[in-house]
């Protein structure tokens, strides 16, 4: 397949990114430069908000600039990165840290329900931002997130860290040569949930740690008490947190499916899994999204599996089917990726040994959060940037309105709404606690 020509001026880079496909809300739109870009060789000034669990990691990956503040509603988490960073200012509220006047980027690395109050109010200032993944906690957040950084014009980039692996860019390539035809269906799973999940909420309340603020913690989450079930790391499974085993993996595991078959939103969803409460996502599930005709690409239907459910193993043909990985199901073959991403393998092995795959279109990766860096000193978008990871994340949290409803959703993306389910707007657009807001 050979790669259109560029306009004249833009780098290849550039225009891949540029040239991705608009059509609905949750669509892939062209990338806007930075709003205000420091010179290459100039250094950053990092808020890093959230500094524990991920947010360690996310603090280290643009340690290459200079982190200016840090942020964390754990007093403990805020001493040891303290310890790291001495220099950095210390907050334990994101509204106060992202005040600082000095600061041009930001990493988010809260808990789910945080990162559109956190990454909103930061592009709203003009800070370049990294969010982690899933990038919101909801459809609507996800809506708000994709206007504002095009507003804005900030460089964004969203922590699904597959998206910046040389083997994921060499599948989606693979894909997009046509090696195994045309794909009707795809097969893609993850062995979380490795936190409680199919559980009612903790009765009681237990003494708050004194290293926790635990009114910041909750945000915009309605009240509740504290227990030790929700912080650090077990938040995940509740609804007012997280978003479940899907919310925390298929922005991961299902990326390579949504870029390489140019995915936007699913017509229809529909799910199956052990009971489902109104406090915690299911101990597992199976949710089909269907999507339509995409131009020259066939309908096709894709199947997510969690909570150590798999797809039928004769689609494997004859392969192990690990805890993670993905199963492409075209005309010609099959691709199998046995991981959350990366390389993978064409099926039948014999077939395909003597394939080399088309010349390299989309860019040699440098790094995730480095990629980021660059778009933030005026450089190329980074390829997850929030208008493709908006796309994606809000594809992935339809599969839980089908979950939550219990019942096939049909899917009205220009109007964001499930047809004939008024009862599903509160979960496509949750209401906040008084006090925050995007």
């Amino acid at each position: 397949m050979t790669p259109a020509k560029q306009p004249h001026g833009l780098s290849r880079r550039t225009f891949l990114t540029r040239s991705a496909a608009a059509g609905t809300a949750f669509g892939v739109f062209s990338s806007l430069a930075p709003a205000e870009s420091k010179a290459a060789n100039e250094t950053l000034n990092i808020a890093s908000i959230g500094v524990g669990g991920k947010g360690w990691v996310d603090m280290h990956g643009v340690a290459s600039e200079n982190i200016a503040v840090i942020c964390d509603v754990d007093a403990g988490n805020l001493a040891k990165a303290g310890a790291k960073f001495p220099k950095a200012k210390r907050f334990a509220d994101f509204r106060k840290a992202l005040e600082q006047k000095d600061i041009d980027a930001v990493t988010v690395s809260t808990p789910d329900h945080c990162h559109a109050a956190a990454s909103v109010m930061a592009m709203r200032l003009g800070k370049h931002v990294y969010c982690q993944k899933p990038l919101t906690h909801s459809v609507y957040e996800a809506r708000v997130m994709q206007k504002v950084a095009r507003e804005m014009k900030v460089a964004t980039q969203m922590g699904n860290q597959g998206h910046s692996e040389a083997g994921s860019r060499k599948m989606v390539e693979w894909i997009r040569d046509g090696v195994i035809g045309q794909i009707r269906e795809a097969h893609i799973w993850t062995d979380r949930p490795i936190w409680p999940q199919g559980m009612g909420r903790p009765t009681g309340e237990a003494a708050v740690p004194t290293k926790l603020d635990w009114d910041l913690w909750l945000g915009p989450a309605p009240l509740r008490p504290y227990q030790a079930g929700y912080h650090p790391f077990k938040w995940r499974g509740f609804w007012d947190f997280g978003t479940g085993a899907l919310g925390d993996m298929a922005c991961h595991n299902m990326d390579m499916a949504f870029w390489a078959l140019d995915l936007k939103a699913p017509t229809t969803i529909e799910a199956k899994s052990s009971p489902v409460n109104q406090e915690t996502a299911p101990k597992w599930s199976i949710i089909r999204y269907d999507f339509p005709q995409r131009g020259k690409l066939v309908p096709v239907s894709v199947t997510w599996y969690d909570g150590k459910k798999k797809p039928p193993a004769k689609l494997a043909q004859g392969q192990k089917l690990p805890g993670n990985g993905t199963l492409m199901i075209g005309s010609k073959g099959t691709l199998f990726v046995p991981h959350y991403w990366g390389e993978g393998k064409l099926l039948p092995l014999d077939k395909f040994a003597d394939y080399k795959g088309p010349e390299p279109s989309i860019p040699k990766p440098v790094g995730h959060y480095k990629e980021w860096i660059i778009a933030c000193k005026g450089g190329p978008a980074a390829l997850s940037n929030f208008d493709y990871a908006a796309g994606l994340t809000g594809m992935v949290l339809l599969g839980n309105l089908a979950l939550r409803l219990g019942k096939k959703v049909t899917w009205d993306d220009e109007k964001m709404r499930c047809v004939g389910m008024p009862e599903a707007d509160p979960l496509i657009r949750r209401e906040y606690r008084e006090g925050w807001s995007i």
